[in-house]
């Protein structure tokens, strides 16, 4: 979705569900189906989304582009381990295969974008590494220059896993065997 197709006017009636466009179906699936279905969420839709995401993820995404919420949007990417290792973002992973891009205060956009544009001119990037920097680059471009798109970055909470097993209460447990 280009940036200049970003709708950063309100909606009217119910909140958007899902981050992707969506439409109304009716189903008739067998009782012991709805009730699988129900002990993965509640709300069946979003069971049907969590069950088929899988499925989703097998197919070939834009190299970045914008998912949208309302008003807002994020860009997502296919995770490329260049795109950190050169720009010092985080790639977030998400359900259908691709990644959120998140980084450190000291990162702002403007420079995300700028040190994409230096690796491009560096030429030394795979064929799908130049892909993904080039549809960050343009996205990035295009909200700086759009009139009627605000570039506001926020924080997310990404929780990671320390690699140890067990977790504080583990540690808890190893300090008190440690103390005895």
């Amino acid at each position: 979705m280009p940036v200049s197709s970003l709708s950063v006017a309100p909606r009217r009636g119910r909140p958007r569900k899902f981050m992707a466009p969506s439409r109304a179906v009716t189903l008739t699936l067998p009782e012991n189906t709805i009730a699988a279905l129900e002990a993965i969420d509640h709300d069946l839709s979003r069971a049907v989304v969590r069950v088929v995401q899988p499925e989703v993820g097998k197919r070939p995404h834009p190299a970045a582009e914008l998912a949208a919420f309302g008003r807002r949007a994020i860009i997502v990417v296919n995770p490329t381990r260049m795109l950190e290792q050169r720009t010092g973002i985080t790639l977030v992973p998400l359900g259908d295969g691709r990644a959120l891009i998140a980084f450190d205060d000291p990162m702002s956009a403007a420079r995300l974008e700028l040190s994409i544009q230096d690796e491009l001119e560096n030429h030394d990037l795979s064929a799908e590494d130049t892909r993904v920097f080039e549809h960050v680059r343009d996205l990035l471009r295009d909200a700086r220059r759009s009139s009627t798109v605000t570039l506001r970055q926020q924080h997310i909470i990404v929780l990671e896993h320390a690699g140890r097993t067990g977790g504080r209460k583990g540690s808890a447990a190893r300090k008190r065997k440690e103390t005895e």
